[in-house]
């Protein structure tokens, strides 16, 4: 088995799956999740939920990387971190990670959330359906970052 997640709200440790080569097709309807300024799931709607097999209770307190596929490149998160901790909305593809072990692409759209202040004080994501002939040249890109790696 995998990796393991810590859940900080509930103490539950969950075990990541393997990756498994079959892909589950996002259908659209709203996917919407939210974190505090460390990545840690605040809120995931039932529509993520559904998506990602996880329950209420083992997202919430969670950090979100829960559903990352091994596939995703480091780099490719360090841009997404680096782009909202100034304040500034990311969107791109995102090769996602179930609860089964099986995968599915999104377009995620990610902002912070501001105080009165103006301070950051968490993160709210979305997904949209992605375009399936950009897939394919985002798993090149990501291939070659993973490469990268080494």
């Amino acid at each position: 088995m995998g990796q393991k997640i810590k859940n900080i709200k509930t103490g539950q440790t969950i075990v990541k799956p393997d990756p498994v080569d079959e892909e589950v097709l996002f259908d659209g309807g709203v996917m919407i999740t939210e974190t505090d300024t460390a990545g840690i799931i605040t809120y995931a709607n039932r529509k993520f939920r559904e998506m990602t097999g996880y329950s209420k209770e083992e997202l919430i307190g969670a950090p979100h990387n829960i559903n990352r596929h091994p596939d995703m490149p480091k780099a490719a998160f360090k841009i997404v971190w680096d782009t909202i901790k100034r304040g500034e909305m990311w969107e791109g593809y995102v090769k996602n990670m179930r609860k089964d072990g099986k995968y599915y692409w999104v377009i995620v759209w990610i902002k912070p959330k501001f105080d009165d202040e103006g301070n950051i004080i968490g993160y709210i994501a979305g997904r949209k359906i992605p375009d399936r002939g950009m897939i394919k040249k985002a798993e090149e890109e990501y291939k070659a970052l993973k490469e990268q790696e080494g």
